[in-house]
């Protein structure tokens, strides 16, 4: 399969100001997405996506293509990725590169591991899915099949629609959450089904250890703890 890696990052963040290029470890955030997706082996092109001057000239110096700027009506708070993902697409249509599949790479999980994209990628062609996820598991207290929602009686019911509660945790069957690290999707899901989920999702689980989703104040100082244990 041909596929894009795909690297979006606006200049605007109102939990963290100017986030996507603030100094973590010694580097830039993007930098850690931007080396990861050129270590793969199996991205066949590196794009960064986005409307910030700065940003692009970053990303530039760091190796990743910029063939377009990101319109400012896709660069807002409101702006949904999706539509980020097919404006990208369709640009690059436009010039000619046609991709099989999308693999987006978010700069707030910035420890992800050119090993785990690759590994991902193998996965998802094996597989045949419209779409593959980097997922993390539940912890057993959050298990969907111990957890409760409010019926109409204003009585606690299990969420799972089932009618007794597993008893043991050793009984509880695996569940998974997105860890927003990785989402690989055909084109054609994204184009013409206006999805970047499909019908059938794959999933690939991530190393929990790495994982971080930098969106507040706190996640950061968590993050800046990760990377001096990570890269000392």
């Amino acid at each position: 399969m041909k596929i894009l890696g795909l690297i979006p990052a606006r200049g605007g963040s109102k939990g963290i100001p100017n986030k996507n290029r603030k100094v973590l470890n010694g580097k830039p955030l993007l930098q850690y997405t931007i080396e990861a997706a050129l270590g793969s082996k199996l991205l066949n092109k590196v794009v960064f996506s986005s409307e910030d001057e700065t940003l692009i000239k970053l990303a530039k110096s760091l190796g990743a293509e910029v063939p377009f700027v990101r319109p400012s009506n896709l660069s807002n708070d409101n702006s949904g990725t999706l539509e980020v993902v097919q404006h990208a697409i369709k640009k690059l249509k436009e010039n000619g590169n046609d991709f099989d599949a999308v693999c987006l790479l978010q700069v707030t999980n910035p420890f992800r591991t050119s090993e785990l994209i690759d590994k991902a990628i193998k996965k998802f062609e094996i597989s045949g899915t419209d779409t593959l996820l980097s997922v993390l598991k539940v912890p057993h207290e959050y298990n969907p099949h111990w957890t409760f929602k409010v019926s109409e009686s204003g009585y606690l019911k299990l969420a799972t629609g089932e009618n007794r509660i597993i008893k043991r945790r050793q009984d509880l069957p695996d569940a998974y959450h997105r860890d927003g690290a990785i989402y690989l999707v055909k084109t054609d899901i994204v184009l013409n089904q206006n999805t970047l989920y499909g019908k059938t999702i794959s999933y690939i689980e991530s190393n929990s250890k790495l994982h971080i989703n930098i969106d507040t104040a706190k996640d950061w100082e968590k993050a800046v703890e990760m990377a001096k244990k990570l890269y000392l």
